[in-house]
């Protein structure tokens, strides 16, 4: 294990002050958009914000410990973890009961976890130890598409939930280091070439079955263009996002001034937080915190194009296209550019399964960098 003293010395330093920073205001906006909820529903104002930063101390607490063992030892660690999880998954849909139309949470007394979002950030790990270990058997078919075919099995069991937004991130993230693999470039030719015959064959199904083998319930989902027009109906959600937002302006209404966290935004504290920080805090502020999210996804690509081996390289990618795609599904649903999905933005949504998830993502990036400049001063 690498002693604290050497952890510290070669962190990446920027990484980890800007990343601070947005818990921290994430931490300030879970209070501010959480507390007219808590206390309608009974509660102290102060419910989630005590909850949320709980979360946050004891993520952190654990990545200190995270960050001291080797990458080599996470891919290890994957293996059987993955197998847990997915065994979990299995047994959720068995014997879960469904919270919000969805059988995707395990209780353990007031606390409950969020299996599919642990899985992301082990399917990362396990996917740059399996390309690593079998770098030189890239132009084996069978051994190139493993990992694919255990993504499929979890994304279908994610989907089965129903649990769609985590499914669609699922199934990106895993094609996406699929391609970022050492794969030889024919087979990844050939594998896109009949996932795009798939989805061509899923889209026909819809068109010609007129959407009939899916729920009324999913089939609105995909009714998310002007949302304004369906107020009263499926729009409801989407359109006071844009109320909240047009109220912000460019400077916005003042810290704990939002309107529309008064019960007109379901649970404005997770999937709509974004709307309710820039009611609250401005279109400037809300720039600003997309730029920063830039910057982090730039350190973080840097951190793994310097690394010196593949699972580093493959970690950093991961843990990129991960924090990305719960950005662009978050806020391109907020925009009414896509269905909604309840993914949490990160940073900034409530909620101790994905604060955890994103915590330790960063901490082994983290990890990558320390490996990354102990073996140059060792050179």
């Amino acid at each position: 294990m690498t002693k604290i003293k050497d952890i510290v010395k070669n962190l990446d330093k920027s990484l980890f002050l800007i990343t601070f920073i947005l818990f921290i205001l994430g931490l300030i906006m879970v209070f501010s958009a959480s507390n007219v909820t808590s206390y309608m529903d009974g509660g102290s104002p102060y419910a989630y914000f005590l909850r949320q930063g709980l979360f946050l101390i004891a993520s952190f607490i654990f990545c200190i410990f995270l960050v001291k063992f080797n990458t080599k030892f996470y891919g290890m660690v994957s293996n059987l973890l993955l197998i847990i999880l997915i065994a979990i998954l299995i047994l959720l849909l068995i014997y879960g009961e469904a919270t919000n139309d969805a059988i995707s949470w395990i209780y353990i007394g007031p606390f409950g976890f969020q299996p599919s979002e642990f899985i992301k950030i082990t399917m990362i790990v396990f996917m740059a130890r399996y390309y690593e270990v079998n770098e030189h058997k890239m132009n084996n078919w069978l051994v190139a598409i493993i990992p694919l075919l255990i993504g499929g099995i979890i994304t279908f069991l994610i989907m089965f939930q129903p649990d769609l937004g985590t499914a669609i991130i699922f199934a990106a993230l895993t094609g996406l280091m699929f391609l970022a693999s050492p794969t030889k470039k024919k087979i990844k030719k050939d594998i896109l070439l009949i996932l795009a015959g798939m989805l061509v064959v899923v889209v026909l199904v819809l068109i010609f079955t007129g959407g009939s083998i899916l729920e009324s319930r999913q089939l609105e989902r995909f009714n998310f263009t002007r949302p304004c027009d369906r107020l009263l109906d499926t729009g409801n959600q989407v359109c006071n996002s844009y109320i909240a937002i047009n109220n912000g302006g460019l400077t916005g209404t003042g810290l704990g001034n939002s309107t529309q966290k008064y019960l007109y935004l379901p649970e404005p504290y997770t999937d709509f937080i974004f709307a309710v920080i820039v009611e609250e805090l401005g279109l400037v502020t809300g720039i600003l915190i997309i730029l920063a999210y830039i910057y982090i996804l730039y350190r973080i690509l840097k951190i793994g194009s310097a690394s010196y081996t593949n699972r580093g390289s493959l970690i950093c990618y991961g843990v990129a296209v991960y924090i990305f795609l719960h950005i662009a599904v978050n806020l391109l649903g907020l925009f009414g550019l896509m269905p909604l999905t309840g993914v949490p933005l990160p940073f900034m949504s409530y909620g101790g399964s994905f604060t955890l998830c994103l915590m330790v993502a960063l901490a082994m990036v983290q990890r990558v960098n320390i490996e990354t400049k102990l073996r140059e001063k060792n050179n």
